[in-house]
């Protein structure tokens, strides 16, 4: 059996948590990464061939030379902010990207693609939870993107049979608990910006948005453990191993959690307190977001297992430390450990 699987964007956050759990379960990742804005050193389980999603021939020429048995496909711009400033370079990537990968799949008869999609192809949805039949109204350049990038690849399967499936994540987050990946830098994520200022290396966390029609009146998110969306995407390749149809798949846990709540428990994790500046709505960014994550659980078998608040913050503390070290006092150390 053909075990080669290649992973646009794999030295990337998620993608090099996907490649760890493809290598322990006798997969063999070929990165393909330009390393714009994944880490070389995050390659660990297979070979790294660098390149440009945007760059057909090169995309082309390694499908032939390397004959994955599947794609799993990554790369992407992410930041909701930035792609409001620059949608020219979203479309550019996200969506010319896809496409020239689409096209060198189809010429080298690779027809199974594991997708990194996202929730922001809902906009901001009337009812919650959202599951896969709630209307895509996408209300950034992001979002959009991937929604068209979702729906090439929809005609791609009807006209030349290329299954795919597309894993419409909520907000990833935390650290391979084993310590060997996590995030590269802060980035536009909450949770690293958190831990930023816990480590003392920035003063303050910026709260976007106090007034929006929620509990507390900042954003709510349904916060999911990259090693959760990891162990997704490797059921989303072995049902299209087994010959499984397309499917959309929302991964999330169901529950929503707010920026405010999100701070407040990295307090309590770590042990030391948080400042925070109350800043204006960020373009683009919905009040709230919670998956209703049934059919992850009835096509593909999963559930999130590892995604307790808890757990994901002392993960992901215990990477901010190795990687850029911390200066809390031992109580926040113990309760870290407690989250193990």
């Amino acid at each position: 059996m053909n075990r080669k699987i290649l992973v646009t964007g794999g030295a990337g956050y998620i993608g090099s948590h996907c490649c760890k759990l493809l290598a322990e379960n006798g997969y063999k990742p070929i990165v393909y990464d330009n390393l714009s804005t994944g880490d070389r050193s995050f390659v660990k389980w297979g070979p790294l061939i660098e390149g440009d999603i945007r760059d057909r021939e090169r995309i082309e020429r390694v499908i032939a030379s390397e004959s994955p048995a599947a794609v799993m496909h990554f790369a992407a711009l992410l930041s909701v902010e930035e792609s409001v400033s620059a949608p020219e370079r979203y479309w550019s990537v996200n969506v010319g990207g896809t496409q020239s990968l689409l096209d060198a799949m189809r010429a080298n008869s690779c027809d199974k693609l594991v997708f990194s999609s996202t929730c922001a192809v809902y906009g901001q949805p009337e009812r919650l939870p959202i599951n896969e039949e709630t209307p895509k109204d996408p209300i950034n350049p992001y979002g959009a993107c991937k929604l068209a990038a979702e729906w090439m690849m929809e005609h791609y399967d009807r006209a030349h049979g290329l299954r795919s499936v597309r894993l419409r994540y909520f907000n990833a987050c935390g650290a391979d608990p084993g310590g060997e990946v996590g995030y590269h830098s802060a980035g536009p994520q909450l949770l690293p910006l958190v831990l930023e200022v816990a480590s003392g290396r920035r003063p303050n966390i910026s709260v976007y948005g106090v007034d929006y029609p929620t509990p507390d009146g900042t954003a709510v998110r349904d916060y999911i453990h990259v090693t959760d969306l990891a162990t997704a995407h490797l059921a989303a390749l072995e049902h299209l191993t087994k010959e499984g149809e397309t499917l959309v798949v929302n991964l999330g846990t169901g529950h929503g959690v707010s920026v405010a709540e999100i701070i407040a428990t990295a307090e309590r994790v770590i042990g030391c307190e948080i400042p925070r500046v109350m800043a204006p709505r960020r373009k683009g960014d919905p009040a709230k977001l919670v998956a209703d994550p049934t059919r992850a659980a009835t096509t593909l078998g999963w559930r999130a297992e590892r995604s307790n608040l808890g757990v994901v913050i002392g993960d992901a503390w215990r990477w901010h430390q190795a990687r850029f070290g911390a200066s809390i006092g031992p109580s926040g150390l113990e309760r870290a450990a407690k989250n193990r």
